[in-house]
């Protein structure tokens, strides 16, 4: 039997598996679920799969932004450092959270 805790690690292994771009296009659904009270049921399951969903974004804002620090510290490679220079990144703006009342 299962513990709570594998339970939790095989849905986020599930989750992380799924098409972002699927994941994203369901946000506002289950937002809009949220905000139209339906039944407690259907209420509760919007909660959970839209934070859910929200936390798969923030964490992908999250990873590109550790990433783009650590290439901005690495040292250049030689090729970098002969004259040739890389085109900066565009700094990736932070996402604007709404308080869901």
């Amino acid at each position: 039997m299962a513990t709570t805790e594998e339970k939790l690690k095989e849905i986020a292994q599930e989750v992380l598996a799924m098409n972002e771009n699927d994941l994203m296009a369901l946000l506002p659904r289950y937002q809009n679920r949220m905000e139209n009270y339906a039944s407690i049921s259907e209420w509760e399951e919007s909660v959970v799969l839209y934070f859910l969903i929200n936390g798969y974004r923030i964490k992908n804002i999250q990873f590109c932004e550790r990433v783009n620090e650590l290439n901005s510290r690495r040292k250049p490679s030689a090729k970098e450092s002969s004259g040739k220079t890389r085109p900066e990144a565009a700094p990736r703006r932070k996402p604007v959270l709404d308080l869901v009342k």
